[in-house]
Order: structure tokens, then sequence, then C-alpha cells
């Protein structure tokens, strides 16, 4: 069987957990499936800025790559339906999109899509206007709609399929993502992460919270939380720096603006973009882990890490608690005063931190990317036909 992939979500400058889910899902699927080939499509005016070297030691998989405008290229599309993109690609039976964007595609040709979540719908806010146009263009409805079969990497986001768009059940498999083999406990006397330490410039005791600096994630509340802990002046809990970790994103001055005007900024510490590599050091220098997300469709950094055995506060919000399972203390989001009480609680207990690190592994060790990889395989070969839904 001939399977297209759309592989344009692999070439953006950011990294993003959709890129991450994107790369590491195909290079298992390579891995897994070598009886199927695969044509990865990919659309850039200048293909210099390309890098797809990790596909050649894969002699099934072939990249396609086509010059068009981009603006143009995605006018055709939504305007036109065409060019279509498995005749582009010479052909092929099933077309597996991974991330939302704008397609055209022959009837016959069967379309498998995965839907991270539906946050540019539910919280249209916490987008900029250039995003929101974006999502009303790309009309993630009707791909939707047109898919034989869509991939929800979480129930919570299943269950939003239902309720916006009332996708019907039979078309959708929920498929969590996967935990990186790279994410695991480090022990503190690995002289590694000293060198991380100094990288980051990492105070001894720290607060972590990893992800882009953008509204959605909720760092103010996070930073409130802080500084109450902070004015409270227990000498334990005094200890302790806040180390934001990430890219700025859409609409973070106000957050930045906070940290200048906080009566304890000299505790807080912004890093910056941090490697991949360098993630596991991170969260095992970490004495707690707190992602107060208004909303994820799934949430790779608690998940990453539970597995580095890092207590975690973590949001009750959308699909966070099936991620973190009995793993984390839950949160509400929008009360400051939660996340207060739970790094107060955390930080001062040993005996609690042993308990969640206990349950750390067994929560991990449900999510795999293989088993991910195997089940998505076998939506290419069992989607019911469109018509249907």
């Amino acid at each position: 069987m001939r399977i297209g992939i759309d592989a344009r979500c692999l070439q953006g400058a950011v990294h993003s957990g959709v890129e991450e889910y994107a790369r590491t899902l195909l290079e298992e699927l390579f891995k897994q499936d070598t009886e199927n080939s695969y044509r990865l499509f990919a659309n850039a005016w200048d293909a210099s800025r390309l890098d797809f070297s990790w596909v050649r030691k894969y002699p099934h998989v072939s990249v396609h790559v086509f010059h068009w405008p981009n603006k143009l290229l995605n006018f055709c599309f939504w305007y036109l339906g065409w060019p279509k993109v498995d005749r582009m690609l010479g052909g092929v039976e099933v077309f597996f999109l991974p991330n939302l964007n704008f397609i055209a595609l022959s009837k016959r040709t069967r379309l498998i899509v995965t839907a991270h979540d539906l946050s540019f719908e539910l919280f249209p806010e916490t987008f900029s206007w250039k995003r929101r146009i974006w999502h009303f263009f790309v009309h993630f409805r009707s791909i939707v709609k047109r898919a034989d079969r869509v991939i929800a990497i979480s129930q919570s986001t299943a269950d939003d399929l239902r309720a916006v768009y009332k996708t019907p059940e039979r078309k959708i498999t929920v498929i969590p993502s996967g935990v990186r083999d790279i994410f695991r406990p480090i022990s503190h006397n690995d002289p590694s992460l000293l060198g991380i330490q100094e990288k980051y410039h990492l105070p001894y005791k720290f607060i972590l919270s990893l992800g882009t600096i953008e509204p959605r994630k909720n760092l103010i509340a996070l930073l409130r939380a802080f500084e109450t802990m902070h004015a409270s002046g227990h000498p334990e809990l005094m200890k302790y720096s806040l180390v934001i970790a990430g890219e700025d994103g859409w609409n973070s001055e106000e957050f930045f603006e906070c940290v200048r005007r906080s009566p304890v900024k000299e505790k807080i510490i912004l890093t910056g973009f941090v490697a991949d590599e360098d993630k596991p050091g991170l969260y095992s220098l970490a004495s707690v882990f707190v992602y107060p997300s208004l909303y994820e469709g799934f949430g790779f950094p608690p998940l990453e890490a539970i597995a580095c055995g890092v207590p975690v506060i973590v949001s009750h919000a959308s699909a966070l608690p099936e991620v973190v399972g009995e793993s984390a203390l839950l949160i509400d989001p929008y009360r400051p005063e939660e996340i207060l009480q739970a790094l107060r609680q955390l930080l001062l207990s040993k005996e609690l931190q042993a308990v969640l690190r206990n349950t750390a592994p067994v929560q991990a060790s449900r999510f795999s990317w293989p088993r991910t990889a195997q089940a998505v395989r076998g939506c290419f070969g069992r989607a019911p036909s469109s018509s249907a839904g």
C-alpha cells in the first residue's frame, strides 16, 4: 500500500508539541512498517532550509518537495480544491495528516487525520488574529467531516470532537501519544547535571515550569502563587526559586512585565529555549514541576517530568488528568491559591514526594511510542468509508 503523509508540520522554525508528535511517530512507523511505502509531502519555495536527512535510512520512504508559494498553494487547496496532493505524490491509497493544514485530495483517497486539540475553537482569545484567520480558512470541521478516521490523542480531545463538531464516535480512535526513552530519572550524582545547571544558570532548589510562554499556559497564576509563597516568610519555602523554561509565544508581554514588577524577581530565572537533549537533566534537577495550563489536548511536559521522577502539580483541565493519572497533584488553574496550597503541601512533605515518585514509573509506562505507532498503522488499513461520516 502507498501511504502519503503531510510533512509540512516538520518544516517550522519553532519546535512544538505537534512537531515532536509527528517526527517521533513517523520514525517509529517507518521502523515498524517496511511492507508499505511512504511518500512524504513537503512544500517550500526555498528547499535549502529543509532537513529530511533522517529519512534517508528508510528505503521504503521518499520525500517529495514542491516549490509553490505557500499562500498560493493554500489558496488553491481552499478555493479550487486543487491540486490533489495524492496525485502530486504519484498516487496513494491513504493520506495521513498528522496536524490540521490546508489540503486537497481525490475522493477515492482515504484520509486519516490527527486531532491534537480544539483550543482554537474553545479558547480563540488565546490566539493572535492572524492564527484565528488561518484556522477559519483551514476549517478543521470540514477536514474532520471528510476524514475516514480521526485520531484523537486523548479522550478529552475525542469528547471535544463529539461535542463541538458532532463527529460520529465510529470515526474517532483514541491513540495517546508516547514519551521518549530519553526521559528517565537521572541520579543527582551524575556529572552531566552539573553541566545543565551551569548552562542555564540554575539555582540549587527550584520550582520548574516548561513550555511556550503564552496566555494559555497560565504562567501569571503560577507567578502570583510563587510571590505569595515567599511573602509567607516560611524559611524552607523561601529557599526555592522559580524557573520558567521555554520560548516566547504570542502575547507574552504581560507575563514578562509581571516578572519585571515582581517583588521576588531576583528569585525568578527565565532560561529561554531549552534543547531537547537538556530537558531530562532540567527536569531531574527540579524539586517540583508545575503546569497550570488552561487547556491541553495532551500535555508532553508533565508526562516527561513524571517519566523523570519529578513530583508534578498540574491543572485538572482537559486532557491533563488522564495523562498524569495518580502521579500528580491536581489544581484549579483559575485559582492561584490552589497552586500555592499544592506547592506548600508538596515542598514540605517528603512523604508525599515519595508517593508521587513511586507511582511515576507505572504511569509513564502507559505511554509508549511503539504502541502509538502500531495503533496508528492499524488505522491506515481499517478506515471506514468517508461517506459514512
